[in-house]
């Protein structure tokens, strides 16, 4: 049953945006919520990693280093340019690249499951973008906007410090002493985090309801356009690299796919309910385009070739 509400996860996105738009007030309301419900997201990611993830990404470095540093330059870079081509706001500029600048989004991994590519990889490329996060994030902001605004990076790192690292590393805490437990409610967990996620979008379009007929379709564009951008630099650039067709799926999806529940928290936080709005969107909208792409790989699965010395993806 959980896994089936979670193959729906786009859908859900819609339908409480929608509930949003028409009923606002039960939502905002619960404006108060969004840091809480972004800590029990990253402690349900935490109960599901191990130390064995960790060491994955000890023992296959090179994919993980090339998906983290096309994570922080390609997707924050991209942000920028495409606000200041389409000519949005200082906030909406905000909101854009504090999506660009924050890790892999949780929901890649189950992307990258539907896709069939390498799941082991996708969760750790998040484990290490998501702890990256607590220095990139603030720098990025402030290198790209920071002398157009104020950004507020030590208030930053210890926002990112709280809400997502002390409840990873107490989910991990937690899985090492009830291992067996969290695998038999994995996909209830999972379940709990989509709720969690489909409240902060429904939080964050409840607060942004009067600027939506203006600001919603240029928006729109923008979150298109940068979602677009990281999933084709990520697999392009992978292939380019020589990583082979699972491996450059996997980072397609995990560069594309950011954690905007965050770059939504933090923009409420620091600045302004106007800079969450990109975040929001695009946390529909990537798990929509995450969903078509991983349908469409799951049909087209690598095709292997044997070699004289070895089998190899194509």
């Amino acid at each position: 049953m959980f896994e089936t509400l979670n193959r729906f996860f786009p859908l859900w996105a819609l339908v409480f945006a929608g509930i949003a738009v028409v009923a606002p007030t039960p939502f905002v309301a619960l404006k108060d919520t969004i840091q809480p419900l972004l800590a029990l997201i990253m402690f349900a990611m935490g109960l599901t990693l191990s130390r064995d993830d960790f060491i994955r990404v000890a023992r296959r470095p090179g994919p993980i280093a090339l998906g983290l540093l096309l994570q922080y330059s390609v997707m924050p870079l991209a942000a920028f340019l495409i606000a200041r081509l389409l000519g949005l706001d200082p906030a909406l500029t905000v909101g854009m690249v504090l999506v660009g600048a924050t890790a892999g989004g949780t929901s890649s991994n189950v992307m990258t499951w539907l896709a069939g590519g390498h799941v082991a990889l996708s969760v750790s490329m998040t484990m290490a973008s998501t702890l990256l996060s607590i220095v990139m994030t603030p720098l990025l902001t402030w290198w790209l906007l920071g002398t157009d605004i104020n950004v507020p990076v030590s208030g930053m790192l210890l926002s990112i410090a709280k809400l997502v690292v002390a409840p990873i590393v107490l989910g991990v805490v937690v899985h090492h002493f009830a291992r067996d437990l969290i695998r038999e409610w994995e996909s209830a967990l999972a379940s709990l985090a989509m709720l969690a996620i489909v409240l902060i979008i429904a939080i964050v379009v409840s607060l942004n309801v009067g600027r939506l007929a203006t600001l919603g379709p240029l928006v729109a564009l923008a979150v298109v356009a940068h979602n677009g951008i990281g999933l084709s630099a990520g697999y392009g650039l992978s292939r380019l690299f020589g990583l082979d067709e699972r491996t450059s799926r996997t980072i397609a999806i995990e560069v594309g796919m950011q954690n905007s529940g965050l770059a939504a928290s933090l923009a409420s936080q620091f600045f302004s309910a106007t800079a969450a709005l990109p975040g929001a969107i695009f946390s529909i909208w990537h798990n929509v385009s995450g969903s078509l792409l991983a349908g469409y790989w799951k049909r087209r699965p690598p095709k292997f070739v044997t070699g004289s010395k070895h089998r190899y993806e194509v």
